[in-house]
């Protein structure tokens, strides 16, 4: 494989995995396309460590990226000090 290809598929699952993360948590999210797939990446990278020390897996899988990820995004959103809400929550 190509380095070209290698980058676009690497582009293209950090694209799911942070647009998955940002669907698991409800709540509007600025953020833009790069930046979802830093999410992803990040997500991808550090599950797969996770998985490597627990478990001596070679990856981590589709899910526990998302895990990860979600863990990532909601880490930012209460570093910025907003407050993650269950989704039939009401504002009081």
């Amino acid at each position: 494989m190509s380095l070209l290809a290698y980058l676009v598929v690497l582009a293209v699952v950090g694209l799911v995995v942070g647009a998955l993360a940002r669907l698991a948590l409800p709540g509007p999210d600025p953020m833009s396309i790069p930046a979802t797939i830093g999410l992803g990446l990040a997500g991808t990278f550090l599950g797969g460590l996770v998985m490597r020390a627990l478990f001596h897996a070679a990856g981590a899988g589709i899910v526990v990226s998302v895990g990860v990820a979600t863990l990532i995004l909601w880490g930012i959103r209460r570093a910025r000090g907003e407050h993650v809400r269950p989704y039939n929550s009401q504002r009081r």
